[in-house]
Order: C-alpha cells, then sequence, then structure tokens
C-alpha cells in the first residue's frame, strides 16, 4: 500500500498538491508515482517564473525503468523550483511528500475543488 498524507490535494496523474498560506502551494509527485518508476535518475523541472496551467505537462521525471510526465494540477507561477532534486534526483525515492518539485502561486484556488482527498486518491489507485 502507497503512503497517503492527510490534508494533501491528489491529481489523477500522480501529483500532490499542499496548501501553504496565501495562495502558495507545494506540487509533488506520489508515494504511488514513486514506487511504479523505480530508482529515479533524473528530473526535469520548469524555469522560475514560467507560469503552469492545470492538466498541462511541465517537465518530467526519469527512472531507470521509465520516463514519465508530470501534469500540472493546478495553474499558477512558479516561485520556486526544489534544486536539490537537480542533484539527487533519487531523494525522490526516499520521501516524495518531504522532496517537493515546485512552489507555485495559485491562479484560481478554485482548482483545488478538481482534486481528489487523500480517501479519493487511495480509492483511485487501488
Amino acid at each position: 500500500m502507497s503512503k497517503l498524507v492527510e490534508g494533501l490535494y491528489y491529481s489523477k496523474s500522480h501529483e500532490w498538491v499542499k496548501p501553504l498560506e496565501d495562495d502558495v502551494v507545494l506540487i509533488g509527485i506520489t508515494d504511488f508515482a514513486q514506487s511504479e518508476l523505480g530508482d529515479v535518475v533524473f528530473v526535469d523541472l520548469p524555469e522560475v517564473g514560467n507560469t503552469i496551467s492545470q492538466e498541462d505537462e511541465f517537465g518530467a521525471v526519469e527512472s531507470v525503468k521509465a520516463a514519465s510526465d508530470l501534469i500540472a494540477p493546478v495553474t499558477g507561477e512558479i516561485l520556486e523550483v526544489n534544486e536539490e532534486l537537480v542533484g539527487e534526483p533519487e531523494l525522490l525515492n526516499k520521501d516524495p511528500y518531504e522532496n517537493w518539485l515546485l512552489k507555485v502561486k495559485l491562479e484560481n484556488p478554485d482548482e483545488l475543488g478538481n482534486l481528489l482527498n487523500s480517501e479519493e486518491y487511495a480509492e483511485f489507485i487501488k
């Protein structure tokens, strides 16, 4: 069973969203995603200042088994990129909830309503 964290929002493309404050969120990949990928060897992330749009591709994660596109769970401006993952992509395998990908200022906070809660996501990945 994959680890889930209460209080996060989950997308069907296996990204999570953690609300911070002032409509700022962290985005990462789920434990289910990293376990399906296997050993992560490369993370391709967008530039700070770029805008991501809900349901659009914003980067990729590559493992020894496969490459997987990252799909934006929300729309907003990228405030920060987790640079640590560029040098140590395997951190995603160690703890995908501690090792976020992006910090984003939401354009439309109502988009969070399009995502799943932990119970719904658990049902989705069964």
